[in-house]
């Protein structure tokens, strides 16, 4: 796997060991799967994710997470792992989603991380039955990374 990070806004400096952490979440959520790809992390403001949210969904207002995954059949340069696509996070719904839900800002982040890199992988949960899957799948990486489960109230 290769992970680019991009830290848009520096209010995301406010969690220690922000890299690592990506790297971690997004590694957790690709083992054991035979994917071998190019992941962009975007940790940006509320501002920048409701411009994304407002451009490709049509919502006019943040959100905490955007997956966008890549285009397939593109061509791919020797030696380089092909595009998963990108997954941006806002900070500001992020750390208060967070603090509402009783949880630390690291734990809240590598969940949205391996929402981000399942959607990549072409998870939803538009529908309960998907929903349901998906959210199995993130209980299992995340009890792998001594997270606890993330849809029980603490």
């Amino acid at each position: 796997m290769t992970l680019a990070i991009d830290i848009e806004d520096e209010a995301w400096d406010t969690l220690p060991g922000l890299s690592r952490l990506a790297e971690e979440a997004a590694a957790a959520a690709l083992a054991g799967r035979g994917v071998n790809g190019a992941v962009t992390l975007l940790f940006t403001s509320d501002a920048e994710m409701q411009a994304l949210n407002k451009q490709w969904r049509g919502k006019d207002k943040p959100t905490n997470v955007l997956s966008f995954p890549a285009a397939g059949g593109m061509p791919v340069p020797a030696g380089e792992d092909p595009p998963l696509g990108d997954i941006a996070l806002a900070f500001q719904t992020v750390a208060r989603e967070a603090a509402e839900q009783g949880k630390s800002l690291a734990h809240h982040t590598s969940h949205l991380i391996v929402h981000g890199v399942l959607h990549l992988l072409g998870y939803d949960h538009e529908e309960d039955g998907e929903a349901e899957e998906m959210e199995n799948e993130e209980r299992m990486i995340l009890a792998r990374l001594g997270i606890a489960d993330p849809y029980t109230t603490p």
